[in-house]
């Protein structure tokens, strides 16, 4: 019994490294699994609990600064670690099909939000790979929130990776027509990273694409950067599709972008993101025809 609990462990760990590999079985990962059993137990409960919060990242059109839109990321307020980012559970929400009910919340709460900024700010949400599996109808998901919130569905965007793509790829063609045929915006997030991205932007019914913050990184260090970077705006532009920039931080990488203009930028230049109702500085701002670091 304890060779089966041992090699049930190691298998865990193989499968958590990508499948298609071994592991031997050490003291340390029996330390790992109850961590990640006891996270999410308390994941769980904090769904129940009411422990997640909505921050927003503004968005501002590249030329004129005038505020475009919020990316709504969702944040978990621990009784005891504080406020954690998505990376430390959203991983783990995705491994345990806790990404449903968690997704749900964060759309249906964003829509809430929404309809208490001006009509003219459009609000992004993320769609995750689990969040369109077999058994989550994202298309009456989407349908719902847009109902139950009276948000127009214009006002909606919706951001997938291209591993939503890969993961579906027998489905996500007709989901993705689906969700269009709501009246909602589609968006190809972190653009140029993938092996196959301008297949997809042929496939897929897409209205953007977000130009990965790797590349604006080092956009003003690396002539190959923005000559890629220039690249990707002109595709998108050929195909009627709106460029955004994500990760934009300093002064210098908002200038050499508006000298070859993509449609938006966003980033810690401008903003991090901040709970809702801390957003009022920065409509301000816009109606100002302001934009700069927050």
């Amino acid at each position: 019994a304890e060779l089966l609990r041992m090699s049930d462990i190691a298998l865990y760990q193989a499968k958590a490294a990508g499948r298609n590999t071994w592991r031997f079985y050490a003291e340390g990962m029996n330390a790992h699994l109850l961590a990640r059993r006891q996270l999410e137990q308390e994941l769980r409960f904090a769904l129940a609990d009411d422990q997640l919060r909505v921050h927003y990242q503004p968005r501002y059109a590249t030329l004129t600064g005038s505020l475009r839109s919020f990316e709504a990321l969702v944040r978990w307020q621990h009784p005891e670690r504080g406020l954690l980012p998505p990376d430390t559970f959203i991983p783990l929400a995705e491994e345990t099909g806790l990404i449903q009910p968690l997704g749900r919340w964060v759309l249906e709460h964003a829509c809430r939000q929404a309809m208490a900024w001006p009509s003219d700010i459009g609000l992004s949400v993320n769609l995750s790979p689990g969040q369109l599996a077999e058994n989550e109808d994202i298309v009456a998901v989407v349908a719902n929130a847009l109902h139950s919130s009276g948000l127009p569905a214009n006002r909606l965007e919706l951001e997938i990776t291209e591993r939503v793509l890969l993961d579906h790829a027998h489905s996500a063609l007709k989901t993705l027509t689906a969700l269009r045929a709501l009246g909602v915006r589609l968006s190809l997030d972190d653009f140029g990273t993938g092996f196959s991205s301008l297949a997809y932007l042929r496939k897929y019914p897409l209205d953007g694409i977000k130009i990965d913050r790797s590349f604006i990184a080092h956009l003003t260090e690396r002539g190959n950067d923005q000559a890629i970077v220039q690249a990707m705006i002109d595709l998108g532009r050929s195909l009627g599709m709106t460029v955004t920039a994500e990760g934009v931080e300093t002064l210098e990488q908002l200038e050499c972008l508006q000298r070859h203009p993509c449609d938006e930028v966003q980033g810690f230049h401008f903003s991090k993101a901040v709970p809702a109702e801390k957003l009022g500085p920065l409509f301000a701002s816009s109606v100002a025809g302001e934009s700069g670091p927050v």
